[in-house]
């Protein structure tokens, strides 16, 4: 008997401008794709909390950016090199979450365009109107759904 590799999601969206950074709606789809769909997911919040324990640091890390930049700069880099290599080789598409806590940060534009570029389907949750949204992160994106159930739907059909 064959066995099918599980499918990998990566979780994009806002964490330094997200309350909570962002954790809540990614733990949340994070239970349903592997409960319903059996599908693997990374999940930045976890595996940045390991990152930085590794490192012998805390979440609370981000105060670095004002007292210690350099060191900052360098747990910051390790993070977009993490993050980066598991877009690029290990995830099989990238749902991204689309918030007002989006739209001030970085990281998020920076990964659906790695996710584009390497050919991973970009599936955008957001309840602000497309007009707001960038045209760049649109023209990175594969659909837009303004809901996480509609998301769910889909999923459900395009990946059973």
């Amino acid at each position: 008997m064959v066995r099918k590799r599980r499918l990998r999601v990566y979780l994009s969206g806002g964490m330094e401008y997200a309350r909570g950074e962002g954790a809540d709606w990614r733990l949340e789809i994070e239970e349903w794709l592997n409960k319903v769909l059996n599908q693997k997911v990374f999940n930045p919040n976890k595996e940045s909390a390991k990152y930085l324990s590794a490192r012998s640091l805390k979440a609370d890390f981000r105060d670095l950016k004002k007292t210690d930049t350099q060191r900052f700069m360098k747990v910051v880099r390790g993070m977009v090199v993490l993050d980066s290599h598991e877009i690029a080789r290990r995830s099989d598409y990238l749902i991204c979450y689309w918030d007002r806590s989006a739209v001030k940060g970085a990281g998020t534009q920076g990964e659906v365009t790695l996710a584009k570029y390497f050919g991973k389907p970009v599936y955008l949750v957001s309840k602000l109107p497309l007009s707001k949204i960038p045209g760049w992160v649109l023209g990175c994106t594969s659909r837009t759904f303004s809901s996480f159930d509609d998301l769910k739907v889909f999923l459900q059909r395009h990946y059973p």
